[in-house]
């Protein structure tokens, strides 16, 4: 059953990858703020307890979705200066 738990874990870190990728292609996040921020929290906050039981799964999971959500909020708080005109 164990290869369930990884099938989770790949489909919600991999959830993160086009909305992260759209956010440094974009310079900015219009995701919105509290979303992730409770996001971040949340994910971080099971990261540490499962790191606690011991559970590799889902501390790599709550690790990786923490790592998605923290470069949203990056960019969300360090939005990339726009330069229009350059080609």
């Amino acid at each position: 059953m164990v290869w369930i738990g990884y099938v989770g874990l790949t489909a919600l870190a991999l959830c993160w990858i086009p909305q992260s990728i759209d956010t440094i292609k974009q310079g900015r996040c219009p995701v919105n703020t509290a979303f992730l921020v409770l996001s971040a929290l949340g994910s971080l906050s099971l990261a540490f307890y499962a790191l606690s039981l011991g559970n590799m799964v889902f501390t790599i999971l709550n690790c990786l979705t923490t790592l998605g959500a923290a470069i949203n909020i990056f960019y969300k708080m360090f939005p990339r200066e726009s330069h229009q005109g350059s080609a």
